[in-house]
């Protein structure tokens, strides 16, 4: 058998742990750097339900009752009871800013304010 010299042995192994780690952790970036993409941006109509948003437009039609507006984009807007609204200023044609959210399927308002 052939006499190897101890120090040369550990360099040859300290070498191949070496690139067993930098194998390991080059594989274990890449498999997560591919589960942790980030998502596509959702489009600003899609924000999630409840999610407070803001809309600024001219009144196309109010409803007899005064609870449902459309605007001139189609955007059609329920106002509970809870929201107080001038229904005098409330009507074609007025400009308005309004904070709402997205439940079932209904824009809900939250504040709504006609603009002068």
């Amino acid at each position: 058998m052939k006499h190897v010299e101890v120090g040369a042995m550990k360099r040859v192994t300290l070498g191949l742990a070496a690139l067993v780690v930098a194998g390991t952790l080059a594989w274990v970036s890449s498999a997560t750097g591919q589960t942790q993409q980030p998502a596509p941006a959702a489009p600003p109509s899609a924000a999630p339900a409840g999610m407070e948003k803001t809309i600024e437009g001219q009144v196309k039609s109010v409803d007899p009752s005064g609870r449902v507006v459309t605007l001139a984009d189609g955007t059609q807007l329920m106002i509970p009871a809870t929201v107080r609204v001038s229904r005098t200023e409330l009507k074609p044609g007025a400009t308005v800013k309004v904070s709402y959210e997205e439940k079932d399927g209904q824009n809900i308002v939250k504040s709504l304010e006609v603009q002068r």
